[in-house]
């Protein structure tokens, strides 16, 4: 990596490492918004986790700088949507839960993976062909989706209208996932044309591959301090 690319790097580290710092998981005010609301609160705290979920949104970054339209895009986001949707709504329903860290701890581990597909990693250093990206896709879908139905778990959701709720939150997901994509398809898109994109693309992708081992080594961190 050389100089130009250090120097991006460092750049987009400076702005998007305080967004690893906010955490997405239960907050009160969080469960009085639940508490107090109907289904629409549901709508909203599932938005509100996908827009500060930075390990889910990491993950798709990674995911759309390998496509190249939007109907790539769409149909890879869509994979995406009915593997977390798959575990979402059936490991709530089930109360099938997992350590939060450790769920967290390999949803990092996708993040990784993403900056390092990216890079060549499985040609360069492994010799190997990276694995079919719509099927890996779906499957770190299921993955995410297990931290979401975590997390929705921790919550206090009654008993009634458990069925409306994992829905409204999962619907709440999708506006958050759709809102959050945006401006990082736009940004993308806009900077591929420039010259100056492979500097980007290389930098952005090293800052996957850091941010995942950061982020692993945090949780698991985690989760041997409250165990």
């Amino acid at each position: 990596m050389n100089l130009h690319n250090r120097c991006l790097l460092v750049a987009i580290l400076l702005i998007v490492w305080p967004l690893l710092a906010i955490a997405h998981g239960v907050s009160p005010g969080d469960q009085a918004t639940l508490s107090e609301g109907g289904l629409m609160a549901y709508i909203l705290v599932g938005a509100k986790h996908m827009i500060t979920g930075y390990d889910h949104l990491l993950f798709l970054t990674g995911v759309i700088f390998y496509l190249n339209n939007l109907k790539d895009i769409a149909r890879f986001i869509t994979v995406f949507t009915i593997g977390h949707s798959i575990t979402l709504t059936g490991a709530t329903l089930l109360e099938i839960k997992a350590d939060e860290h450790l769920i967290d701890a390999v949803i990092a581990l996708s993040v990784l993976y993403k900056g390092f597909e990216n890079l060549g990693g499985f040609k360069k250093l492994l010799h190997v062909k990276s694995p079919n990206l719509l099927l890996m896709v779906f499957i770190f879908g299921l993955i995410h989706g297990f931290g979401l139905s975590t997390r929705l778990q921790s919550f206090d959701i009654g008993t009634d209208q458990i069925v409306a709720k994992i829905i409204s939150f999962n619907i709440g997901v999708e506006f958050g996932q759709i809102a959050a994509l945006i401006p990082i398809v736009f940004i993308i898109s806009k900077w591929k044309p420039l010259k100056s994109y492979q500097h980007f693309y290389q930098a952005v992708n090293w800052f996957l591959v850091m941010a995942g081992i950061a982020l692993f080594i945090f949780q698991m961190y985690g989760y041997m301090a409250s165990h």
